[in-house]
């Protein structure tokens, strides 16, 4: 309640300054429209011009004039130069507007005066609209208001915080959650189309002015840096194209609701369901299904605090297409290991955990692009209703992909010694080349604090910190890793530009088992990517990395399949953490 009342009093001001800029904006409009039946006399100016007025921050201008001017016999005088009052300086109106009056009257014409017919003593020089000015206003209208709008339609639609210690909940805790309630669960589709149209919309009502005063700067003042504004169009045009993309989607396959089952998802059992999209049913589409465990938590301190998000699990598969109800039915079903946390069911505090459910497929038209949050608990439930032999064929469908996907990262071969596996140079090309333009981008920017405006102490971490990137990324893109089976040896060796930086081997005998580790993820909106290594482990728990660069732990365990193989190294089953990877390696033949 209290957080509710907090979020009304914060919006009431950005949307009391919407509505002001509402009233100013439809005044104008208004009072021009009403303004256009007047008529049109001639007018003597008595004084004219503008006057300044400096501020801490900025310079405005306002025109003024006094004139008379004569209706019916009557003489009326009056001083209304324009539809706003006001000093401003937005474009030059005001200052054109006040010396082509001072003109005027320095050589003696008369103006053009408007006169209300039903109240003569009414009048104006200058009826039209500013749009420039009405423009400005309506950044503040829409920005302002529509943020002020916007907390106030959350702070009224936001459920009430449950007392989760009730006993209802002890047994039942995801029912704290509203939309939780049954197995069906929705999307946040429709949420995330309007906040692109918001989060567009905001943008380009703040970024479209500066085209026009780009133009200015350029044309006028010849300063060519300031072409680097125009960036900031580029993404408002980025962003209206998002806007768009999600819009189809939802215009295309609308709700498409998960139907879990079991429910909620259970971790120690499984998390899986179906969902009916009205699609035509098409054997060629490929339906690519995400579970992921996230973790929430609040970076930084003081006004440089924002909410990250961590993975700390998941895994992919491929999602069983059939005809359906609506046109297509998915099924998928995942196995959830034991050790990791449940949903929280109010997300809210500084940390909070999240299972977040992603759906994609690339069609024609509009893609089929969804995320849900499911509730997964410590339930130990499995699939009641979902077919083993549907589940079975995706998950072999999936393996396929995996298989062919590792298969691109690695040469195989035979040396000298016995079988290879190579990890080539280059192999990390897309991400090495973002930390290089980033490490430039930094060092660059370190450069010119120093060397331009003398601040060598933030120049010099700039400049560090950028050429590390640097130094990373180029060794991320030219080293490579050769794992070989050298008699009774598994060896590894890792080159540098082709020279030999690192060695390590391991007995064959003493092989116990894989194990994989993510040491870095990428994120992309709500969508994150673990990126994996393999390990080879003795027996007495020493590690040495056989596989690296793999996406997901569906690839992971690809690579750990296609090594034993190769290799001929094969796990105890007693020492397999994982409740599936047994199943993994069941297939592989000792070692001959």
């Amino acid at each position: 309640m209290k957080s509710k009342v907090f979020t009304l009093l914060f919006a009431l001001p950005f949307f009391g300054v919407g509505v002001w800029m509402a009233y100013s904006v439809g005044s104008s409009v208004y009072d021009s429209w009403q303004m256009q039946p007047w008529l049109s006399v001639d007018g003597q100016l008595q004084n004219a011009g503008y006057e300044s007025h400096s501020g801490d921050d900025s310079t405005t201008y306002e025109a003024y004039a006094q004139y008379s001017y004569e209706f019916e016999g009557q003489t009326h005088h009056n001083d209304r130069v324009g539809l706003s009052s006001g000093a401003d300086n937005i474009g030059d109106y005001q200052t054109d507007m006040g010396n082509e009056l001072r003109a005027k009257m320095s050589r003696g014409e008369s103006v053009d005066v408007y006169v209300n017919p039903l109240n003569p003593a009414d009048s104006i020089l200058d009826r039209n609209l500013r749009w420039g000015l009405l423009g400005f206003k309506s950044i503040f209208l829409f920005v302002f208001g529509g943020v002020g709008l916007g907390l106030i339609i959350v702070a009224l639609k936001s459920s009430k915080e449950k007392d989760t210690s009730l006993p209802m909940y002890q047994d039942a805790p995801w029912l704290a959650n509203d939309d939780w309630q049954t197995g069906e669960i929705r999307s946040s589709s429709k949420a995330t189309m309007w906040a692109a149209w918001a989060f567009a919309g905001v943008w380009n009502l703040i970024s479209a002015p500066l085209a026009f005063m780009i133009y200015g700067e350029v044309l006028e003042k010849k300063n060519y840096l300031a072409l680097a504004g125009l960036l900031f169009p580029i993404v408002g045009v980025g962003l209206l194209v998002w806007a768009l993309r999600a819009t189809r989607e939802w215009t295309r396959f609308g709700r498409a609701p998960v139907t879990l089952d079991p429910f909620p998802g259970s971790i120690g059992g499984h998390a899986g369901g179906t969902i009916e999209i009205g699609l035509p049913y098409d054997s060629t589409n490929q339906f690519e299904v995400t579970l992921t465990c996230v973790y929430s938590y609040i970076s930084g301190s003081g006004k440089n605090r924002s909410r990250t998000e961590s993975a700390k699990w998941q895994e992919s598969q491929v999602a069983h297409a059939s005809v359906g109800g609506k046109g297509t039915r998915l099924l998928f079903r995942f196995d959830i290991p034991k050790e990791l946390h449940e949903s929280d069911a109010q997300p809210k505090g500084e940390t909070y955990y999240l299972w977040r459910l992603s759906l994609k497929a690339d069609l024609e038209g509009a893609d089929f692009n969804r995320d849900y949050e499911i509730p997964v608990y410590q339930t130990g439930q499995e699939s009641r209703a979902l077919a083993e032999f549907s589940v079975q064929k995706a998950q072999d469908k999936q393996a396929g992909l995996d298989d062919k996907a590792v298969e691109k990262l690695v040469r195989i071969g035979f040396g000298d010694t016995g079988r290879t596996m190579l990890f080539p140079a280059g192999r990390n090309l897309g991400s090495g080349f973002g930390g290089l333009l980033f490490g430039v981008v930094f060092a660059g920017v370190g450069g010119f604090l120093a060397v331009k405006e003398g601040h060598w102490f933030m120049g010099g971490i700039f400049t560090f910190v950028g050429g590390l990137i640097l130094l990373f990324s180029i060794y991320s893109v030219l080293n490579s890793l050769e794992i070989i089976r050298d008699g009774m040896h598994i060896r590894t060796i890792r080159r540098f530009l082709g020279f030999p930086v690192r060695r390590h081997e391991m007995l064959h005998s003493e092989f116990r088992r894989f194990e994989k580790a993510s040491r870095s993820q990428t994120r992309s909106g709500k969508k994150h990517v673990m990126h994996y290594s393999v390990y080879a482990v003795d027996r007495s728990g020493r590690k040495i990395v056989v596989g690296e660069g793999f996406n997901g732990a569906n690839q992971a365990k690809a690579a750990m399949r296609m090594i034993a193989r190769e290799f001929g190294l094969r796990p105890e089953k007693s020492a397999v953490p994982e409740r599936t990877a047994v199943e993994d390696f069941d297939f592989l033949a000792t070692d001959s």
